[in-house]
């Protein structure tokens, strides 16, 4: 045993290195995972906050997978807490672009073409993610060949999305709210749906909070989708995106996309 090395013992008797700060975290895997291709001193801060964004997509991958339990079960406490950290996760995500925005348009370009064909457009989680949220897009496959992030954006798309879930949650609480029938389609407005909603907030009871997280959820997206957008504006202009992407423009077209346009739709009713 190395001196200062600590140790524990199995019920066998056998000794083996006990689990510590640098080894429960992984922090061997997790700190040699940055592999700037040029010497240029932002290329790092580039990687390290790209690096975080995934992390924390799993992360609301996994929060969502929650959400999605408890409202189909029925669980307001559940859900309106789940909710809670994700729309934290969200302000996170939202407030590392400032870090991002340390960074001047020179000094990106100075690394900018060792970026080759990558590209934001290739993050299968945030594709998995907006699929759990409710988009329906075809199209985003053309950056994913036939393998196991294609599959998984595949499987969100054909599952009930956190709308849908809400739906159900609805329905629990005694309000005649319809599944849809073909969850693999995008979410649009529906008036009998609106109907239901304007009810909900009419009770304003525990069904109108779940609601306004949502609306939250939807709005806290939005926000992302702002600071990303203007992030890239004022780094790299109308230029194309990296990977042939067509960068700013495509991301303006994003905006104004609600995920839950029904909880929209209804402001001008209540």
């Amino acid at each position: 045993m190395h001196d200062g090395e600590v140790t524990s013992h199995t019920e066998s008797g056998a000794a083996h290195p006990a689990v510590t700060y640098s080894s429960y975290l992984a922090l061997d895997d997790v700190l040699s995972a940055q592999h700037p291709r040029s010497d240029e001193h932002d290329e790092l801060l580039f990687i390290v906050i790209h690096q975080t964004y995934e992390l924390w997509f799993k992360q609301l991958l996994h929060e969502l997978a929650y959400l999605q339990r408890n409202l189909e079960g029925g669980s307001t406490a559940r859900a309106e807490h789940a909710l809670r950290r994700i729309l934290t996760i969200f302000k996170t995500i939202v407030a590392q672009v400032d870090v991002l925005e340390t960074m001047t348009p020179r000094q990106f370009t100075s690394f900018r073409g060792r970026l080759a064909q990558s590209s934001g457009f290739q993050s299968a989680q945030f594709r998995e993610l907006e699929a759990v949220l409710g988009r329906r897009d075809s199209s985003v496959f053309e950056h994913y060949p036939a393998g196991a992030e294609r599959d998984r954006i595949v499987a969100a798309m054909s599952r009930p999305s956190v709308y849908d879930s809400f739906t159900t949650y609805l329905a629990r609480h005694g309000y005649a709210a319809t599944p849809r029938a073909d969850v693999g389609s995008p979410v649009e407005a529906r008036e009998d749906v609106q109907a239901v909603l304007l009810a909900v907030y009419g009770d304003d009871g525990d069904a109108a909070r779940v609601a306004e997280r949502l609306v939250d959820l939807d709005e806290g997206l939005m926000e992302w989708r702002y600071r990303h957008v203007k992030m890239v504006e004022r780094t790299i202009g109308m230029k194309p995106g990296t990977g042939g992407s067509a960068g700013a423009a495509y991301l303006r077209t994003t905006l104004d996309r609600p995920m839950f346009p029904d909880l929209w739709a209804i402001r001008s009713s209540l």
